[in-house]
């Protein structure tokens, strides 16, 4: 199964086109689960200069392939409204979603990175997301890209810094371990294998 990391500002406008050559719509805005470790979705927009929000949103169960110059997605009856994003497939007839936290709804760029000692690190300029796989894959966030604050050694630099697998936010603040900082990593080449061995080290200390 292949995996690519990407930021997710690269997606947004990036068109929608169905198997059939369809150009349906265009990404507006990521939409993270309500634990914040996996993309839930996507607001759309419509095509061309004066089209305005769409009211359908894009469930991330719905894609197919989020290549570099497009989504794909089977037809434009997997576009759904907006209240359903978080309803399971098996739990769609009754309507049992799970709504995301107020912060997860809104756009976390230019939230404070704390670890979980207290330490500012810095704010939040893109997300750093993870696909693996077509058709159901996994989506998943995986790191942050900061810039630094004056407690690291590179202040004022763009570095990315590695999330574990379950995330914690309240507000404006994200929650990373301190252990994050030894995993940091100026650009995407090697950052999957950064994230790989914070994971792993977390795990053999938990």
């Amino acid at each position: 199964m292949s995996e690519q990391l990407m930021r997710s500002s690269e997606i947004a406008k990036r068109p929608v086109v169905t198997f059939a050559g369809e150009d349906v719509a265009q990404v507006k805005d990521i939409v993270y689960a309500p634990d914040g470790g996996a993309v839930a979705g996507f607001t759309l927009a419509g095509r061309g200069l004066f089209s305005g929000p769409k009211k359908e949103v894009m469930p991330w169960r719905s894609v197919a392939a989020l290549g570099s110059d497009a989504v794909m997605i089977l037809s434009e009856d997997v576009l759904t409204p907006a209240d359903q994003m978080f309803v399971a497939p098996d739990a769609a007839d009754v309507g049992e979603a799970a709504e995301p936290s107020p912060e997860r709804r809104g756009n976390i760029l230019g939230s404070t990175v704390l670890t979980d000692t207290g330490t500012d690190l810095g704010t939040v300029v893109d997300v750093i997301i993870e696909v693996s796989g077509r058709n159901g894959g996994q989506c998943d966030v995986v790191g942050y890209e900061i810039k630094s604050s004056e407690s690291m050694k590179n202040k004022g630099a763009t570095v990315l810094i590695p999330l574990p697998d379950t995330l914690a936010a309240s507000g404006e603040h994200l929650m990373v371990p301190a252990s994050a900082t030894d995993f940091v990593r100026d650009d995407l080449a090697g950052f999957g294998a950064a994230v790989d061995a914070f994971r792993a080290q977390l795990k053999g200390t938990s």
